[in-house]
């Protein structure tokens, strides 16, 4: 059994050194330049991304909605401050669930079938919000929301991975990390003009916009290969390629690859703890949660008094995160693929690293009396350099997950990553308010530490994926690890 692993492994990589016969999407077909052109990006292709980004800014929507509507829901239908802490902490109940099924339900149902179910939960979410006049139907509507931002965490980067090609699949998988950022914004500044039951019903237009598109988006082609339907994969692939480009090559190293699995690989939860997937499950599992014991929450919670206390306007600090979400998100996208993954990472890090420092030392000269005018600015400026790196590296560990491990035991490790994950930011949002009263300037030191941590681990672990297919990538670890 191991010598057939082995043998189908080494044939992928035999294969992927012979310039006869791998598919050379840098050069537009294959190695013997007798095939027609085949397209990095194609319409096709273009549409499933904005669905992804449609799904990823109402995401960001779901997580901004309770904090420019806090007052005026609780005036409204007349709720506690228990009740309104129920109603805000409710989507990451829903997340939780979310993300402890995501892997599975996608593997199910398909990537496209599990978009059109959760598309409906979350306009049905909103819409129950929308026009909610208890609290359990607030609630209800909040936890279908939860549930949506949870399976979609892990869904979109991998979807996205599975139809793109190797040259531009890392900067179309973080598209949609920077249209989360996009959504909370769009919130807070469009809650600050109408009604809590008018917001609800705008933030359902990233639903209703996908609605469309969901109708002639592909399916992906692992997925399709992974459950015996070959002459729809070669199809889709051709939607995705280009109608005439020769996508025999890449439809072969698919199906081999999947092929091979099969016949030494089982599937199940278990399947995911052998030696050889173990190491880079570990390596994700801690990015995950370091980068959200780093303070992802924290830093959103205490934007408005950082905000305030620069001498700024909730809107003009708004607008400038937004700014710097953009302009340094789409520098991110530029050169994912350029400089690869793991430098990013590394620069990630240290940016969060020494973002946290930064607003932990601002405090600590607050605190002592030392800087009291420059204290607020030093504050912001960290504030800044956190939303920065954040959006640059928030998405790399999910395009990992995505690239390092076979469509056999992607779903298990996905609801892995992804429920611990969920975990750790709900930790972290939770004990926030008790920490900060602990130790304003120890949270945030607290927080550098776990960015220091996490720089330390992808440094040391973290494997480079660029410019490489889905399945050479897998290949190699595989082989490397035997």
């Amino acid at each position: 059994m191991g010598r057939q692993r082995t043998e189908a492994t080494e044939s992928l990589l035999v294969r992927q050194g012979n310039d006869n016969l791998v598919y050379n999407e840098e050069n537009g077909g294959v190695g013997d330049g007798g095939s027609v052109a085949v397209s990095d990006v194609t319409t096709i292709l273009g549409l499933s991304t904005f669905v992804a980004t449609c799904i990823a800014f109402g995401s960001g929507c779901a997580v901004g909605y309770s904090s420019p509507t806090e007052s005026s829901i609780m005036e409204d239908l007349g709720l506690s401050v228990a009740e309104f802490s129920v109603f805000g902490s409710i989507l990451s109940i829903g997340a939780l669930l979310g993300s402890a099924i995501s892997g599975k339900i996608t593997d199910f149902l398909g990537r496209k079938l599990t978009m059109w179910i959760l598309n409906s939960f979350y306009i049905g979410g909103w819409l129950a919000i929308a026009f909610a006049k208890t609290p359990w139907l607030l609630d209800l509507g909040r936890l279908s929301l939860g549930f949506t931002v949870g399976t979609f965490t892990y869904l979109m980067p991998v979807y996205i991975s599975e139809i793109t090609t190797k040259n531009v699949r890392g900067r179309f998988s973080v598209i949609p990390s920077l249209t989360v950022g996009w959504g909370i914004s769009f919130m807070y500044i469009v809650g600050s003009f109408v009604s809590w039951r008018t917001l609800a019903l705008i933030a359902t237009i990233p639903g209703l916009l996908q609605l469309l598109p969901l109708f002639f988006i592909p399916e992906s082609p692992r997925w399709l290969a992974k459950v015996g339907r070959d002459k729809e994969l070669e199809d889709v692939l051709l939607c995705l390629r280009g109608n005439k480009a020769d996508i025999f090559n890449e439809a072969a190293e698919i199906k081999d690859y999947v092929e091979s699995l099969k016949s030494f690989s089982k599937e199940g939860i278990l399947e995911i703890f052998q030696k050889k997937y173990f190491r880079p499950l570990l390596t994700l599992v801690g990015m995950i949660i370091l980068m959200n014991l780093g303070g992802a929450n924290a830093f959103s919670f205490y934007s408005g008094v950082i905000f305030v206390s620069a001498g700024l306007s909730s809107m003009v600090g708004l607008i400038t995160l937004a700014t710097t979400q953009t302009i340094v998100g789409v520098l991110g996208i530029i050169l994912i693929d350029k400089l690869g993954r793991r430098p990013l990472q590394l620069v990630s890090t240290a940016g969060l690293c020494f973002s946290c420092f930064l607003t932990g030392l601002s405090f600590l000269l607050k605190e002592s009396n030392w800087w009291d005018q420059g204290s607020p600015a030093l504050a912001f400026i960290g504030l800044l350099v956190y939303t920065g790196s954040y959006i640059v590296g928030s998405g790399i560990p999910w395009l990992l997950l995505s690239e390092l491990f076979p469509i056999n035991v992607k779903g298990s490790a996905g609801s892995i990553c992804n429920f611990m994950g969920s975990c750790s930011g709900w930790v972290v949002a939770y004990y926030f308010n008790f920490l900060t009263e602990w130790s304003s300037t120890g949270t945030f030191f607290i927080f550098s530490a776990c960015c220091a941590a996490n720089f330390i681990l992808s440094a040391t672990m973290v494997p480079e994926t660029k410019g490489r297919t889905l399945e050479e990538i897998q290949a190699s670890i595989t082989q490397s690890l035997d």
